[in-house]
Order: structure tokens, then C-alpha cells, then sequence
């Protein structure tokens, strides 16, 4: 199967599959999608609707850091990759968005386990 790598319509920016990507020239779609989901905020927008639909203010307070320009941005994002939709209780995962999620199960178990195998004992003269 080949992959165009032509540019997308002017102003596009969003990663598509089978257009060149940062990082990445080939238009893999595994590519776009490293691409799309490491943008700042994208793996925050999708996390915080995992467990069901939420407004614009409540996505935004899961970390009151993200801007509401850059929060509106990224919520374009997946909303154009049918990654999430828009509806009466807010926005909320489309079954791709769903699907990616639930692939995303056996990488949380990994990094759980990762994170013990990598805690540092306590240091005896700070214990109590």
C-alpha cells in the first residue's frame, strides 16, 4: 500500500494518514497518529473523556494549565480526526476514539508496573 505524501489544503496542519507528518515523511498511519496524539494537550483532551461525555470547562479544569485557545485547538484536532464528537452532554469519544482508548489499557498496566520497578527505596534518614 503506498501513502501520499502530498501537503493537505492550505492551513491543514492536522496529521492525516497517508501525508507526511512531523518527524515522519512516509504517511504511515501510524505516523499521523504519533503525531496527533503527542501534540500538547491531545492525550489530556482524550483521557479526560474516558469516562464519558464533558463540557468545555470541565475537560479544561482536568489541567488548569492548558489555554482555552490551545484547548479549543486541540479539540478541533480530534474532532477532525474522529477521534471525538460534540453533543448535548458536551464532547464525548467517537467509537475510533473509544477503540484507541481501550488500545492505550495494556500501555497504563505496563507503566504502572514500570513505575514500581522504578521507585527509589525510601531514604532511612527521612522516614518517620
Amino acid at each position: 500500500m503506498t501513502h501520499s505524501t502530498e501537503p493537505g489544503p492550505v492551513g491543514s496542519r492536522r496529521p492525516v494518514p497517508g501525508r507526511a507528518v512531523r518527524g515522519s515523511s512516509t504517511g504511515v498511519p501510524v505516523m499521523a497518529l504519533f503525531d496527533l496524539v503527542g501534540r500538547r494537550w491531545a492525550l489530556t483532551c482524550l483521557w479526560a473523556l474516558r469516562d464519558g461525555p464533558r463540557t468545555f470547562r470541565e475537560i479544561q479544569a482536568t489541567d488548569l494549565r492548558i489555554s482555552p485557545s490551545t484547548l479549543n485547538q486541540r479539540l478541533a484536532d480530534l474532532r477532525e480526526a474522529q477521534l471525538i464528537e460534540r453533543g448535548d452532554g458536551g464532547y464525548r469519544l467517537t467509537p475510533l476514539g473509544v477503540d484507541l482508548l481501550r488500545l492505550a489499557d495494556p500501555l497504563v498496566e505496563w507503566a504502572d508496573r514500570w513505575a514500581a520497578a522504578t521507585e527509589s527505596p525510601q531514604d532511612p534518614s527521612t522516614a518517620d
